[in-house]
């Protein structure tokens, strides 16, 4: 069952597709192709058998045709089933889109974070997922209200992950202030 907390994450990601490559690219390194646009696209990964699996977000970044695509996964709670499903998520995804793929889970817990960063051994050999994630230490801490007021994703974000800090109160003030 999703939270409201969870769902205003994913809300980040659903008003600004671009967030999940600039995330990969900025706070974890990752480089990606040229790309021109971020689109949301369906995070429903059913195949045919009856089983239902659905991501919480797709995104997908194209350049005339898909070049990249990101499956984003808040995580605000261990959840084991979680590890089964991810590696399903990417080849799925990657057969249906045609272009690379990468798993961004969004974990604004840093114990949490901890254990989506554990790689998951499928057993063939060399063939490990290493999910990409964003915890704490990976989220900048905004207290610029003109930063705030061009990233508010990216700041909602910030206030999240850092808020319960002592710098809390100064990124409280930017989301505050640039919303005013």
């Amino acid at each position: 069952m999703t939270s409201m907390r969870h769902e205003g994450l994913l809300l980040l990601f659903r008003n600004r597709p671009a967030l999940a490559a600039e995330l990969l690219r900025d706070a974890l390194g990752v480089g990606l192709p040229a790309w021109s646009e971020a689109r949301v696209e369906s995070a429903e990964l059913t195949e045919v058998v009856p089983t239902e699996y659905r991501a919480d977000l797709v995104v997908l970044l194209w350049e005339g045709r898909p070049v990249f695509a990101i499956v984003v996964e808040v995580q605000i709670s261990r959840d084991e089933a979680k590890r089964k499903t991810w590696p399903l998520y990417l080849t799925s995804l990657r057969s249906r889109v045609a272009c690379p793929t990468a798993l961004l889970v969004v974990a604004p817990d840093a114990a949490v974070a901890r254990w989506c960063a554990r790689p998951i051994e499928l057993g063939h050999p060399g063939f490990v997922l290493k999910p990409l994630v964003v915890g704490p230490d990976a989220i900048p801490v905004l207290t610029d209200v003109k930063e705030a007021r061009r990233e508010p994703e990216l700041a909602v974000l910030s206030a999240i992950a850092h808020g319960k800090e002592e710098v809390g109160q100064a990124i409280a003030q930017a989301v505050m202030g640039a919303v005013v």
